[in-house]
């Protein structure tokens, strides 16, 4: 098997849009309305097509809606739009056989486009699991008391422990689905694709879901999304710079750079990640890195720098913010930044939990001037915007 082939056969992802959004009272099916100022559909998309571990995106929709998916989609590479049928089911099953035309899948993911905030970490999970399982699926806790209710009072409370909420994407291996969906019983609607893989005789692992998975259903959904809209934007901004010295390694971006020469200075001098960690540190109004990460302290010597991104972001996290984007500019002479631009951007979108379309690393020189033109040091900046209560 070539390697394009090979590629072709690994991990697909499969977004079901093809619903009207009839219960959401929008006036347009839901899948295009705005959420946080992009269609919804976008979201879902975007994390998908950043992933690097996913070969191929497919979008199932409703006939005469392709002009408001290229509409909704402008600027994002390819994927493929297959035409959905008179049910979710059905439209499953159409994406599914779009699949198998082109060559079949490995493992396909099936994702409902009203759940637009797929981080990915849940992407990560799953496509873990799955290397080793039928099938995967991302579940939260029942945190609320459950009971049954008979002719309309309240009955039996039940063993809230037992009861997991189950949220899309969920992964399956591909050929075992579509055979699944063969053998499912016509004219029976199942609830989801898991179902349909249980009653085929399969086992379906459960991975760690994630709240801000929740499904756009209803109105007021859209309604506490404008609302969300409303928080303040704040942003920071880093700066640092380090030494070029014999004998140490070059890190930048978590990622270790062959060179003659490494950066020297606080724990594996990282210039680039420590400029962010000041610049989220700095939206949040939370000090800087020396404040938490003293460089007196020797527990930090050589400590990667991806650790005191990660701190940042949960300080926001626990202000109740999010990160809206970063945008980062490494400044040298050498190394070549652009070889390894990508590379940093999937390390830094991970640290984040971030679709890698918000972050961005630039390079620029000094044309030779000043001591990164001498290449005796680099200097990183980077600026961070966040949303804030």
């Amino acid at each position: 098997m070539t390697d394009s082939v090979t590629r072709t056969r690994q991990n697909h992802a499969l977004i079901v849009a093809a619903g009207q959004g009839e219960r959401s009272g929008l006036g347009l099916p839901k899948q295009y309305a705005l959420v946080q100022g992009l269609p919804m559909v976008r979201h879902s998309a975007a994390s998908f097509l950043n992933h690097p571990k996913i070969a191929k995106l497919w979008i199932v929709i409703r006939e005469g809606q392709d002009e408001q998916l290229h509409n909704a989609l402008v600027g994002l590479r390819s994927y493929e739009v297959v035409i959905g049928g008179a049910t979710r089911q059905d439209s499953v099953r159409n994406g599914l056989s779009g699949i198998a035309a082109a060559g079949g899948a490995k493992n396909v993911l099936i994702h409902d486009a009203a759940r637009p905030f797929l981080s990915q970490l849940v992407i990560d999970r799953l496509l873990a699991t799955v290397e080793q399982e039928e099938a995967a699926i991302p579940v939260l806790p029942t945190i609320d008391t459950t009971i049954n209710i008979v002719d309309g009072y309240a009955a039996s409370t039940l063993d809230r422990n037992a009861l997991w909420r189950v949220q899309t994407p969920q992964t399956f291996d591909y050929d075992k689905l579509v055979y699944a969906h063969a053998i499912w019983p016509a004219g029976h609607e199942a609830t989801d694709d898991a179902q349909v893989f249980k009653a085929a005789g399969y086992q379906i692992a459960v991975v760690e879901g994630d709240e801000a998975l929740k499904k756009y259903t209803t109105a007021s959904d859209f309604a506490e999304s404008s609302e969300q809209n409303m928080k303040q934007i704040r942003t920071g901004m880093g700066f640092d710079v380090h030494q070029l010295v014999t004998g140490e390694e070059l890190w930048l971006g978590g990622l270790k750079i062959d060179h003659h020469k490494g950066l020297s200075g606080h724990s594996d001098a990282d210039v680039l990640l420590h400029a962010l960690t000041d610049a989220l540190l700095g939206a949040a109004g939370a000090g800087d890195i020396g404040d938490h990460f003293p460089p007196s302290d020797p527990k930090w010597r050589g400590a990667s720098s991806d650790k005191f991104v990660e701190f940042a972001a949960s300080v926001i996290k626990q202000k109740g913010g999010s990160i809206n984007n970063v945008d980062m500019t490494v400044i040298c002479e050498a190394p070549k930044i652009k070889p390894h631009r990508e590379a940093m951007r999937q390390n830094i979108a991970k640290m984040l939990d971030l679709s890698i379309d918000r972050v961005s690393v630039k390079a620029t020189t000094t044309e030779n001037l000043g001591f990164t033109g001498r290449g005796e040091g680099i200097a990183a900046q980077a600026v961070a915007t966040i949303s804030m209560e």
